[in-house]
């Protein structure tokens, strides 16, 4: 064996490229085409390198490897959601790459048991003889029949839309290449679809295809020529408007047409303007809109479905200096404001008094830990009076809780198993605030072991990110128990 392996070295091509007046060098240009083998040669060359410099350690990583996916539960199964009539739910199986989905039907109480289990996806039947597989958006029509569903097969995010009829299992003839985000209108047989530049790898048009026919003839709905900006299709949670949303870095802009009217004109809510973000979602006649055009941590106001212009604009939740909201999770009698407090998510409740946009607040989600993560889960029924959201911790496992908003009561509905002797109880995280040179409290989230601390003594593995005004959510890693045992 070689003790000094040596690394590859790329050959250089002088490349130039003048763009905005300014001469960008790049000498290494070639390396861009996937399809050179000389690209694959330099790469196997480079893996080549790293496996003889990491030889001597090859024993600790297949140990490490090992005990890491101990702790690992290979065949579990997700939460059921209900949507429509049919509860679905995602399962994996020990020696399977790839989820399998699948629903049964039931009631507004829970799925039906009795019944078989239907099968309308399977990653790993879909995958086979491709050496990469993805599963990218879906979305199924109202009735519960037509899932529409892209894959990418390439590695380059580049999806390709099916359409399968899951009362038959048959996926019907005709594929649409670079699709994006796929919604159903109310018709259950318009299926609207987003595709993407070639060049610029970006969602830019809007398709309208109708069932039956071919994608030859399918409509052209809109097109941004803006190159800043992506365009995404979906549909408000009481499932009466279709949504498109044009986005870049700071600046959205969102059209809306009735569901029931596939072939109808969208509508503009308010043109993109500057660094002016918002979202919309519908309760009955009113948008309900989430912006920033009073400060970057924005606020919540609401505009009648015939006017949604910014001139008629009712604000409902001020802006705050010191709370952002995030989102809003809007329902028939309630809604959650999805918030960030001095660096940690709160989910507040609010419930209307009648179909106007009044509202009383009603407290909020509380958690029992002093850092944590807590978002929205799936909640697809409009008129449910309980929330789904998931909680997870330095220590506590990635959870999903249901809460009853007329109650006020969490239910953990499932923990994610923590296999191969986890004991939650040994380990304990804290927050505390670090003070910036400008005087900023950054917050600080820690965890340990409670019986291997020692202040001053312990080595420390550091963690951040900051940038974007993104906040790096908490989560729980069982990776990490292998530094608590290896770092004494």
């Amino acid at each position: 064996m070689n003790k000094n392996p040596q690394p590859p070295i790329a050959r250089k091509d002088h490349k130039e490229t003048t763009l905005h007046g300014v001469v960008l060098t790049d000498d290494y240009a070639w390396m861009r085409d996937k399809d050179n083998p000389e690209v694959a040669a330099y790469l196997e060359a480079e893996n080549a390198y790293a496996e003889a410099v990491m030889a001597p350690l090859s024993g600790l990583r297949d140990s490490l490897y090992e005990e890491m996916l101990s702790h690992v539960k290979q065949t579990d199964v997700s939460v059921p959601f209900r949507d429509g009539d049919w509860w679905y739910l995602t399962r994996t199986e020990e020696g399977l790459q790839y989820a399998i989905h699948s629903r049964q039907p039931g009631t507004a109480f829970g799925p039906d048991t009795n019944a078989p289990e239907q099968v309308i996806l399977d990653g790993n039947k879909l995958a086979e003889g491709h050496a990469f597989f993805d599963i990218g958006a879906t979305d199924i029509s109202r009735d519960g029949r037509w899932l529409a569903y892209t894959t990418d097969t390439t590695g380059f995010r580049q999806y390709t839309l099916h359409i399968k009829d899951l009362a038959t299992g048959e996926t019907l003839p005709g594929e649409v290449e670079r699709v994006g985000s796929v919604t159903w209108a109310a018709d259950n047989r318009t299926l609207f679809y987003t595709v993407e530049d070639e060049e610029q790898k970006r969602q830019y048009q809007l398709w309208r295809h109708t069932l039956g026919t071919p994608h030859v003839a399918d409509v052209l709905v809109y097109q941004d020529d803006d190159e800043r900006f992506n365009l995404a299709a979906g549909r408000t949670r009481d499932g009466k408007f279709i949504v498109l949303e044009s986005a870049s870095h700071i600046t959205t802009e969102s059209w809306v047409l009735a569901a029931s009217e596939p072939e109808g004109q969208f509508t503009l809510i308010t043109p993109r303007d500057g660094e002016h973000e918002y979202s919309i979602d519908h309760r009955h006649g009113l948008w309900f809109i989430r912006t920033n055009d009073h400060g970057r941590n924005f606020r919540l106001v609401t505009a009648p479905v015939s006017t949604p212009g910014r001139e008629h604009w009712t604000e409902l939740i001020p802006h705050r200096d010191g709370v952002m909201i995030e989102e809003i999770d809007l329902f028939a009698d309630y809604f959650i404001s999805c918030e960030r407090e001095d660096g940690l998510p709160r989910l507040r409740v609010g419930r209307f008094g009648g179909a106007g946009p009044e509202f009383t607040p009603a407290g909020e989600i509380s958690f029992p830990e002093p850092a944590y993560s807590a978002h929205p889960h799936v909640n697809r029924i409009f008129d449910s009076t309980t929330f789904r959201y998931t909680y997870q911790s330095l220590i506590t496992p990635a959870s999903v809780y249901e809460y009853d908003v007329d109650t006020g009561a969490s239910t953990l509905l499932k923990q994610l198993e923590i296999t191969g002797g986890f004991e939650r109880t040994l380990y304990a995280s804290e927050r505390i605030h670090a003070i910036a040179p400008d005087g900023v409290k950054v917050p600080v989230s820690l965890v340990y072991r409670k019986d291997k601390r020692e202040p001053g003594q312990n080595p420390l593995y550091v963690y951040g990110y900051g940038s974007y005004g993104y906040a790096l959510p908490l989560s729980f890693s069982s990776n990490r128990l292998s530094l608590s045992i290896a770092a004494w």
